[in-house]
């Protein structure tokens, strides 16, 4: 595994996802969509975790190409283009990510599903 961000940077980057939670939540108010839709997608990009079912490398390129900025940023900028209304799953998308951040969810590392850029996940076991 390749070592975790730690100190200041991660609580940077920890405090980063906290403010984009905030503003997810607060631009999904202002769409006016309904809160039962953000509840049940709101833990949607957490499926990619059935991945690891093929392997702790496909399982961590799956995951993280859904629990990065990037992922949404494109989805979101193609329906600007294609001019379609399904931004609330844009938006509940990024808060996810931002939640994730924001408890120190990283990116995976292909080591296994708990080790993270930015820390070892300490989760536990049955």
């Amino acid at each position: 595994m390749d070592t975790p961000v730690t100190g200041t940077p991660r609580l940077i980057l920890r405090v980063e996802g906290m403010v984009v939670l905030a503003a997810s939540i607060a631009a999904y108010a202002q769409i006016g969509a309904h809160w039962g839709i953000f509840a049940v997608f709101f833990l949607g990009p957490d499926l990619s975790m059935l991945a690891y079912l093929a392997g702790p490398r496909a399982g961590a390129i799956v995951y993280n190409a859904f629990h990065t900025y990037v992922a949404p940023a494109v989805v979101g900028g193609a329906l600007l283009l294609a001019d379609k209304r399904i931004w609330p799953l844009v938006v509940i998308w990024t808060a996810h990510i931002g939640l994730d951040r924001m408890l120190g969810f990283g990116l995976k590392f292909s080591s296994g599903f708990r080790d993270t850029h930015l820390s070892r996940l300490h989760l536990p076991t049955t």
